[in-house]
């Protein structure tokens, strides 16, 4: 017995019920978003294009016409007297040394720490990893007086090697977060044959983890240096003469001299932070790629 199978009855589709939602066209959209990001990013910049326009004009000009018009004349002279007031001449090369030392060191140790916790099967792990995140939750202004008391016991007060301990102390930890994140995305086969060939755990870790992380390893190296040059508390605690002292303490000096001098006050501070907006400039990309590097699963 065949089954007969019933009609097909074509039925006239109402076009006006299933009437697509108009949506914005893709250009206009477009133009939309980069209007807002232009307004965003011109809110965003205005602070340092103000400093820059204060810095260079004269201090009769910013008191006569007020600090947000346009500068009748400019002048450079403000940027070489804020260069002797604030005696960048040593504190450049205080922060230049300090830096020089404390961030490839520091690195280093954060790239080993690391590696350990990341890719070693080593006794009490997770106990090494909590103590090290830790110290990203202690607030730097409740240890500043235990931390002089006993750089003073050491006698490495007023000396910049002796502001390389406690910064090592306060940027280990989030570079360890860092690298560790980034580390775990290494695959464990590509050590194991390294190991199965003879490599021990040094090999492995400076001649295929430190070639395979320079993303991360560039990036943890900018921060710590833009840390280490913009660091105030401790340098200002632990340093006491002229000789000694780091950009940000040396800045200090405009307090009397550039009460009322804006625009000495505002050379001063872009002589301070031009090398941080340099880095921030060329090295962008780096700080992005290797901040994300290790959030991805590959």
């Amino acid at each position: 017995m065949t089954s007969i199978a019933p009609a097909r009855v074509d039925l006239p589709l109402d076009t006006a019920a299933v009437e697509p939602v108009p949506t914005p066209p893709k250009g206009r959209r477009g133009l939309v978003i980069t209007l807002v990001l232009i307004v965003v990013a011109l809110f965003w910049i205005s602070p340092l294009v103000l400093l820059v326009i204060t810095a260079v004009r004269p201090l009769a000009d910013f008191i006569g016409n007020g600090p947000l018009s346009w500068p009748d004349q400019l002048t450079w002279k403000n940027f070489s007297d804020a260069w002797d007031i604030g005696n960048f001449a040593t504190t450049y090369k205080n922060s230049a040394i300090l830096a020089a030392i404390k961030v490839p060191l520091g690195v280093l140790v954060s790239a080993m720490l690391g590696f350990a916790l990341a890719k070693l099967r080593m006794r009490f792990r997770r106990t090494v990893m909590f103590s090290v995140f830790l110290g990203l939750t202690i607030p730097i202004y409740i240890t500043i007086v235990p931390v002089f008391i006993m750089m003073r016991s050491l006698g490495a007060t007023d000396s910049i090697f002796g502001l390389i301990g406690p910064y090592l102390a306060f940027g280990i930890p989030f570079e360890v977060l860092v690298l560790q994140s980034f580390f775990r995305q290494i695959p464990d086969e590509i050590i194991e044959a390294a190991k199965v060939d003879g490599a021990g755990d040094w090999r492995v870790f400076f001649t295929m983890i430190l070639p395979l992380s320079v993303p991360a390893l560039v990036t943890v190296a900018i921060l710590d240096a833009v840390a280490t040059w913009n660091e105030f508390l401790f340098a200002l605690i632990l340093l006491n003469s002229d000789a000694h002292k780091t950009i940000p303490v040396g800045l200090l000096n405009f307090q009397g001299q550039f009460a009322n001098n804006n625009t000495g006050l505002a050379a001063g501070i872009l002589i301070a932070v031009v090398p941080i907006l340099i880095a921030y400039t060329l090295l962008q990309r780096w700080i992005v790629g290797g901040l994300t590097a290790g959030s991805l699963k590959g």
